[in-house]
């Protein structure tokens, strides 16, 4: 029986958070059963290790994995590409082809972003999981496949197949079992973990010399939402490693690097990924605002620490409310409580409150600095629980 620490180490398998563990402990359970699996989960979250993972642990070890990338290829040919085709089938096929099935006889093919396979495809995947049979393109005969099906998804299948776009009976066929992937917001308790293999590995490869990252440079990290997610932070501490050579890397750097990786996203430099519904954009500017106001309350904070009798000058927040010029007024800005490791909906909530204060309980102007619609607002107004008296509409 293999443990969960020698299935890290030989899969490259990364943290002991929570959520983690449970997905150790899945691949430990159906390793071993010839039974297909779904994998899901947001993009970067390294479902592709997962089923690696399986394999490398199944009774099929000793054959092949084969890896199809469902949405890299053209829905033209992705029959033939998974199948295979007889010579003459088509234009341009002037010679008999193997498809993945095939190759994967005896061992696991794994299909990656399956919700991107054409309506057509998926009615002949479906019988191979069924019956393992399978036509070539051009071909009468059926065909035999001794194959374990481990497909990945980053979509919703069953939200997909009510809205027509997924085979609802191939979605129960593939998720005899479903592990889900957890996102890094999830599990930031591996953070130092994923950092430090990331760092090492990197700077071990390249030959250059790396003098780590500071705690507070972590805490800054954390307070970033990740929409990529693991894929994401390992390219983000490869950048910084590269670019500051033989530093010690500071929360002041990791600050300059995220806000870079910001712009990335739009003209503004707020997280709004283009793919995302409006709600999840309104999420993603509000995350951002925090990010910024987390980065001035470290500021202040160390302002505090180096001299607590000099005044001070800082704005209240990302969008220049009022100048605050002495640290009393700190307070009316941010609780002193609050300073230090702050969650999310602790910070989130603290700025709606202290934005509504500035204007005086108008929703309107409130929801316009925040860059929420007035109805997301509201929700957000009720889910804290915060005072709705003197409003000013």
């Amino acid at each position: 029986m293999f443990d969960k620490e020698k299935i890290k180490k030989e899969t490259g398998i990364i943290g002991n958070s929570l959520p983690i563990e449970e997905v150790l402990e899945m691949i430990i359970q159906i390793s071993p059963v010839d039974i297909s699996v779904l994998i899901t989960g947001e993009s970067g979250t390294g479902k592709e290790l997962i089923a690696k993972a399986i394999h490398k642990y199944s009774r099929r070890y000793t054959k092949s994995l084969v890896t199809v990338n469902c949405g890299a290829i053209p829905e033209g040919i992705i029959e033939s590409e998974l199948f295979g085709h007889k010579k003459g089938s088509f234009t341009g096929a002037t010679e008999e082809k193997t498809g993945y099935f095939e190759e994967a006889n005896g061992g696991t093919i794994f299909l990656d972003e399956i919700g991107e396979m054409p309506l057509g495809t998926q009615v002949k995947l479906l019988r191979v999981l069924e019956s393992g049979e399978f036509m070539k393109v051009g071909d009468s005969k059926s065909r035999k496949v001794d194959v374990r099906v481990v497909a990945a998804t980053n979509k919703n299948l069953l939200e997909e197949s009510n809205n027509g776009n997924f085979r609802r009976d191939l979605y129960f066929r593939l998720r005899t079992v479903n592990i889900n992937v957890p996102n890094l917001r999830s599990r930031f308790e591996d953070f130092h973990d994923l950092i430090d293999r990331f760092s090492l590995l990197f700077s071990k490869s390249n030959d250059i010399l790396f003098r780590g990252f500071s705690k507070d440079a972590i805490s800054l990290m954390k307070q970033y939402d990740w929409p990529g997610n693991i894929r994401e932070l390992k390219n983000f501490v490869e950048s910084v490693i590269i670019l500051e050579k033989g530093n010690k890397i500071s929360a002041d750097i990791i600050s300059k690097h995220l806000k870079n990786l910001l712009n990335d996203y739009d003209n503004k430099s707020l997280p709004v990924p283009l793919d995302k519904s409006s709600s999840q954009a309104e999420r993603e500017v509000i995350l951002q605002q925090l990010f910024v106001l987390r980065q001035e309350i470290s500021s202040i904070k160390e302002s505090i620490e180096k001299n607590k009798n000099n005044e001070i000058k800082v704005l209240s927040d990302p969008n220049n409310l009022n100048q605050i010029n002495n640290i009393d007024n700190i307070k009316k800005v941010i609780n002193d409580n609050m300073i230090g490791e702050l969650g999310i909906n602790e910070l989130e909530k603290e700025l709606i409150i202290k934005t509504l204060e500035k204007f005086n309980n108008n929703r309107r102007k409130t929801s316009k600095v925040l860059g929420l619609s007035e109805r997301t607002l509201y929700r957000k107004i009720n889910q804290y629980n915060i005072e709705k008296n003197n409003e000013n509409e």
